[in-house]
């Protein structure tokens, strides 16, 4: 297990499509498949982080159905990714949390679509996460975490590309493809 190794699904703060920064919906689709996907790589959490009360009691109400509710008996193994799930209102309350968990302040690593300079490899990357930890990869919804957050970042990891000029994959694509990347039996 991954076990200093959390990502954090980011509602706020990214771009619209008209580049004004905005909170996004949650949505049950990422909630599940992201956390079957962070479950399949050994990951120690996964944060949906949106500032919206109404958003996150709604995210805690879909969990606690599979978690603890019906959906726990009807398919234990949702249940079991789901537990990874936590759901707070901004990256500062993960950050804090893992602090006091760890003994040591996480590193932010920001992901994104666009490219720029310095951003890590994927080998770079994966030789430090096997260093230690703990570590947040955080990747954004809508258009993508804002440039303040990127900025703020302790490491930006190089952007997923695929053939051709067109580079909009959904979120939950591209934690698979990051998380494999990263995480993934390179033999």
């Amino acid at each position: 297990m991954n076990s200093n190794i959390y990502i954090a699904l980011m509602h706020h703060p990214v771009y619209n499509k008209s580049g004004e920064v905005v909170t996004t919906a949650i949505t049950n689709l990422d909630i599940h498949d992201i956390a079957r996907t962070a479950k399949t790589y050994g990951l120690a959490g996964y944060y949906i982080v949106n500032p919206m009360a109404a958003q996150r009691e709604l995210a805690s109400r879909i969990l606690s159905h599979w978690v603890h509710g019906f959906g726990a008996e009807y398919n234990p193994n949702r249940g079991e990714a789901l537990g990874l799930v936590s759901v707070v209102g901004d990256l500062g309350e993960a950050v804090r949390e893992l602090t006091a968990r760890h003994g040591a302040l996480p590193k932010v690593v920001a992901t994104g679509a666009r490219g720029r300079a310095g951003a890590a490899s994927y080998g770079e990357m994966r030789d430090v996460l096997s260093a230690g930890g703990p570590y947040i990869i955080a990747f954004g919804t809508g258009w993508g975490l804002t440039e303040e957050f990127m900025a703020g970042a302790d490491i930006v990891l190089m952007p997923v590309e695929g053939i051709g000029g067109y580079n909009h994959l959904p979120v939950r694509g591209a934690v698979a493809i990051i998380l494999d990347r990263l995480l993934g039996d390179r033999a």
